[in-house]
């Protein structure tokens, strides 16, 4: 029953990801660009954290 409650919620998902692009690819563009805007944060964030660490955490 889960399963399928997973597959019914990822379908909602594409869809919605489907519209938002159709409809205003302008703004899906800016959704992307923050998406991966956060994932470069958060990679930094790790390196700093990481190198940190390496130092001795000094």
């Amino acid at each position: 029953m889960a399963v399928q409650g997973k597959k019914i919620a990822l379908y909602v998902i594409v869809v919605f990801v489907l519209y938002i692009i159709i409809t205003d690819p302008a703004k899906a563009a800016g959704y992307v660009q923050i998406g991966f805007e956060g994932i470069s944060s958060a990679a930094k964030a790790i390196g700093h954290f990481m190198s940190w660490v390496a130092d001795g955490a000094k």
